[in-house]
């Protein structure tokens, strides 16, 4: 089962997908928000190539646990997503996943600048390999 991630800002939106075996999630690319949501060719592009079984969403949460300013807007455009390309929409922690791809990114050695355009897609493939993750502790269990 493949699933495609999307980590939705309020500018870009940041793309994952997990390989066929829905084991190992991988940065894809980050689009314009405006792109995605409208469901221009870009973005129908990136689901003709990965052929998605299910989108999956970083969900905002505090730290609390409980969902965040931003929450709202978030799950509406998910859910506006998810009907325009007739997929199942899961939504996945997105805590700490930013600052998470940010360190990643330093350590490999990407100024703030060149990080600009690929924190959100390396967030969105930190939250899909959690959620993947859990699904597979859940069969073994």
């Amino acid at each position: 089962m493949r699933a495609l991630a999307l980590d939705i800002g309020e500018v870009r939106i940041g793309i994952a997908a997990s390989d066929a075996t829905g084991r190992v999630a991988s940065p894809v690319k980050v689009l314009p928000a405006a792109e995605v949501l409208g469901n221009a060719r870009t973005f129908r592009r990136i689901l003709e190539d990965y052929e998605p079984d299910v989108l999956v969403c970083g969900r905002p949460q505090t730290l609390a646990g409980e969902d965040g300013p931003q929450a709202e807007r978030v799950m509406a455009q998910a859910r506006q997503i998810a009907a325009a390309c007739g997929l199942p929409l899961e939504f996945a922690d997105e805590r700490l996943s930013s600052a998470e791809a940010k360190r990643i990114l330093r350590e490999e050695g990407h100024s703030e600048r060149s990080m600009r355009g690929k924190v959100d897609m390396v967030a969105a493939s930190l939250f899909l390999q959690s959620w993947l993750d859990a699904r597979q502790d859940k069969r073994i269990d």
